[in-house]
């Protein structure tokens, strides 16, 4: 053994000594070595990420996908340009590294493969399954025919013997078939289609097309693989036979265990994701040995994992990122080495590659536009289905690859076909904007469709739920808005709370699948599933919706929601800036964080804002100054606010009522608030002292006697309350004059109603002490009242623009007394009265209510 040893170290002294000179002692960093090979691996996979990204900044400004970018990065790589550098090939992919970078990237194709067949979710088939199946088979049809067609010309200019006819054929007619269903998705994100009759249908066609088109291609390697005329057939059987074991014992299997582990309530366990990734395997290992290609097996793994409890989902979440990332550019650079668009050098290849492509889209685009439009869809949009349809992308890809590994593709047609793809890919985002932009969208919601309600004044609300964080706000906001069980709704009012859950979508894939569970999510989501049982143990009609959107779209689908179903008021969450942790957005399942109490100064007055809490602030911000719908904006209560509303549990409202239309709506929302016994309320009206007396300005109101037999005026929820005066409108073009006739007349009203008034009404105003209060610091002196009592809470309008008097000099004074300064976002979110409530720390919780068509301070 000695002698042995003593042989052998001079050679491992050298090779130790190579390795640890590095750089220093002169070695090729390219030079690849079979004991060695994840250096050069590393120089190839960030050189074919960075051109990736530096492809898609510049094809991003034209809404290209991201896979576009990658597909044109591989093919630069290769031969057609940057192989032509001379030594660049050799020292970048050496033909002795490419096993090594081929493995790595067929590992990546096959995750990626697994998590389309988790897409693929019947879902979205069955949604206009009808128009969808006719499209997606009437497509195929013709396509595979128009492939067919143009493959003998090709067989006999470019391929020829020994290479069968009819195994080019099929491969030629799959290939004309197929439409990329990944990319299909993030072109409906990047033009917001997904949520339109047109994505919907898009989706659904090009899932069916898929699954065929796949079944096409394990019939064709049945074909290539028998050796005699009776394999072939036993190949297909086995084929279907195994399909078969999968989608019924082996998925039943899977649902099984994923209960046993916990999996479909928690999301997937390590223990699972070990056996998921075991059937995986298992399933590209049969699929391959018996003569199908193992892309064939990874697919059908993915098909056969549960949707239950969004599993599917949340196991795309752990894989989606890395395999997209890293695994699929390099797959794509593995066939842009095989493409060498110069081998497109002649008049006769030039024509037959213009005529793939011309027939390819003409075939799809002509049967996809005319079936649609046969199905009942107008020819906007049947011609936007079949611009979608003609999507190629890395499914085509791999189907292209499989043909040329076996030797069915020569480099030139496989160069061919992938100059095809990358066209029809890259038109497809164009061509829909064209015909189908977004004046002229259509948008097809899925759920049921109710139309606009007319019922009286603040029945309907509209909660808005997209963080945990809102969740114990939301909750206490629509407690307190609700009127109390004990007492009957005014007229027969059906009250009912509409929860929209908001969920921010990106480009990812991920996320379309989420778009096209919604049907699922609605049911599993935490957030929605809490709000559910809130409504069930307070017996309120609650409708639950969710939305999943970009972030710059979500006061949009807020609006929309609030058409949909008639609401006439939005209940907001705003957190203060300090409350706010930075990964509740990633994290919705988050139940507990680490709290400020707004009780205090410090927690309105931090010095620095995070991302998320500006972000927030922007979200809101922006609902303010759309809405046409009166705004109701809940700061996060403090502990100690109970939401019960029960016999022992009595809250009491302070409302500074300052003036203009925000006030005069915070007014009827306390007396909204005060229908339920259990809540009492201070209303004292505001006034500055030391300046022109503003009641000087006001007109003279008649109050009516208890006899009196004036004409009765219609107010709070359409109750009669006697006024000799017509309340003027309070929309946000008025005068100052105008704005102050209508507070008076408003307060007028209630705070000395007379005695022949609706039961319900004469209960609330026996409920509110109404006074008044005149003071050089207006601000100060309601604070100062507020304080008297605890816990208490505030109910302030957000502007006063059109008030009597301005409150920003005296709220900037008190923000440099308690050193809280550089608070601009938050007064222009909540208003200075709010703002001046939370900064004193007295409030246990402050509601803030804008009026519609009021904009922002």
């Amino acid at each position: 053994m000695p002698v042995v040893m003593e042989a052998l170290s001079p050679q491992s002294r050298w090779r130790e000594a190579t390795g640890q000179g590095g750089l220093l002692s002169g070695v090729d960093l390219t030079a690849s070595t079979t004991s060695d090979p994840l250096r050069l691996w590393i120089i190839q996979m960030g050189m074919i990420v960075m051109m990736g990204q530096l492809l898609s900044l510049g094809l991003g400004k034209i809404r290209q996908p991201k896979v576009v970018a990658e597909i044109l990065g591989g093919i630069l790589l290769g031969p057609t340009a940057m192989g032509r550098i001379p030594g660049f090939t050799k020292h970048i992919f050496p033909a002795q590294s490419l096993p090594y970078f081929s493995l790595a990237a067929n590992i990546g194709i096959y995750l990626f493969l697994f998590i389309v067949g988790l897409k693929v979710d019947a879902n979205i088939i069955t949604r206009n399954a009808r128009s969808s199946l006719l499209i997606a088979l009437s497509t195929m049809t013709l396509s595979f025919g128009l492939g067919a067609a143009i493959s003998v010309p090709l067989y006999h200019n470019f391929i020829g013997s020994p290479v069968e006819f009819t195994y080019f054929m099929l491969f030629t007619g799959v290939s004309f078939s197929i439409t990329s269903f990944p990319v299909l998705c993030r072109i409906l994100t990047a033009l917001k289609l997904l949520d339109t009759t047109v994505g919907v249908v898009g989706l659904s066609a090009s899932a069916s097309n898929d699954i065929v088109c796949w079944s096409l291609l394990a019939l064709s390697m049945a074909l290539i693989s028998g050796t005699s005329g009776l394999t072939a057939p036993w190949i297909l059987l086995t084929c279907v036979a195994f399909t078969a074991f999968l989608i019924w014992p082996v998925r039943i299997a899977l649902l099984w265990f994923a209960r046993f582990t916990g999996s479909l309530e928690d999301g997937p366990t390590i223990f699972f994701m070990v056996v998921t990734l075991i059937v995986l395997w298992a399933c590209a290992f049969f699929t391959d040995i018996v003569g199908i290609s193992a892309n064939f097996g990874v697919f059908l793994a993915g098909v056969i994992v549960p949707r239950e409890g969004a599993l599917a989902i949340s196991i795309t979440k752990r894989l989606e990122d890395t395999v997209i990332t890293i695994f699929l550019p390099l797959y794509f650079t593995l066939s842009g080495l095989s493409t060498d668009l110069g081998l497109i050098n002649n008049g006769i290849t030039w024509g037959f590659t213009i005529a793939i492509i011309c027939l390819d889209f003409a075939g799809k685009f002509g049967v996809c536009t005319i079936t649609a439009r046969i199905s009942g869809m107008s020819w906007r949009e049947s011609s936007t289905v079949g611009s979608l349809m003609c999507c190629k992308g890395p499914v085509e890809l791999i189907i292209l690859n499989i043909g040329l590994s076996t030797g069915i593709l020569t480099q030139r047609v496989f160069s061919m076909f992938v100059f095809e793809a990358l066209v029809l890919t890259f038109i497809t985002t164009p061509l829909v904007s064209i015909l189908y932009p977004p004046e002229r969208q259509d948008e097809y919601h899925i759920g049921d469709h109710q139309s606009p309600m007319t019922e009286p004044w603040r029945s309907h609300f509209t909660v808005v739920l997209d963080k945990f964080d809102h969740m114990s706000g939301m909750l206490v906001a629509t407690q307190l808005a609700l009127p109390s069980p004990l007492v009957p709704s005014p007229q027969g009012t059906d009250i009912c709370v509409n929860a929209l859950r908001l969920i921010e979508i990106s480009d990812r894939n991920l996320d379309i699948m989420e778009s096209s569970a919604v049907d699922t999510l609605i049911h599993s989501d935490p957030i929605l599933g809490a709000f559910r049982t809130f409504g069930e143990l307070n017996d309120i009609r609650v409708s639950l919706s969710l939305s999943i959107v970009p972030h710059e779209d979500m006061s949009k689908a807020i609006f929309d929601h609030v058409t949909r179903h008639g609401s006439e008021l939005i209940l907001l969450q705003w957190l203060l800036p300090s409350s706010i942790s930075e990964d509740t957005t990633e994290d919705p399942y988050r139940s507990h964080r680490t709290r400020i109490e707004p009780n205090s100064p410090e927690a309105f007055s931090c010095g620095t804002i995070g991302t998320a809490a500006t972000i927030h602030s922007q979200f809101v911000h922006k609902i303010l100054a759309e809405s046409n719908t009166d705004v109701a904006l809940f700061i996060d209560p403090g502990t100690s606010l109970s939401c019960s509303g029960g016999p022992g549990s009595v809250h009491h409202i302070f409302f500074p009522f300052f003036g203009g239309p925000d006030d005069r709506l915070a007014l009827e929302f306390v007396m909204q608030l005060c229908t339920n016994p259990g809540i009492s309320a201070t209303a004292v009206r505001m006034s500055k002292s030391g300046a022109e007396r503003v009641a000087a300005q006001w007109p003279s109101i008649v109050r009516p006697e208890e006899d009196s037999n004036e004409t009765r005026e219609s107010g709070y929820h359409e109750m009669p309350i006697q006024s000799t005066v017509v309340i003027p409108n309070i929309s946000h073009g008025q005068t100052r004059f105008e704005s102050d006739a209508a507070d008076t007349i408003l307060w007028e009203q209630y705070a000395h109603s007379s005695y022949d008034i609706h039961p319900s009404t004469r209960a609330a105003l026996s409920r509110i002490t109404f006074s008044e209060q005149s003071s050089s610091m207006p601000l100060q002196a309601a604070i100062q009242q507020a304080s008297t009592r605890k816990p208490v809470l505030v109910v302030v309008g957000r502007s006063h623009r059109t008030g009597s008097f301005d409150l920003t000099q005296e709220l900037e004074n008190m923000l440099k007394e308690q050193s809280s300064v550089g608070q601009d976002d938050s007064r222009n979110t909540i208003g200075d009265a709010a703002t001046a409530f939370v900064a004193s720390g007295y409030a246990t919780a402050v509601v803030v209510l804008q009026a519609a068509n009021v904009g922002t301070d």
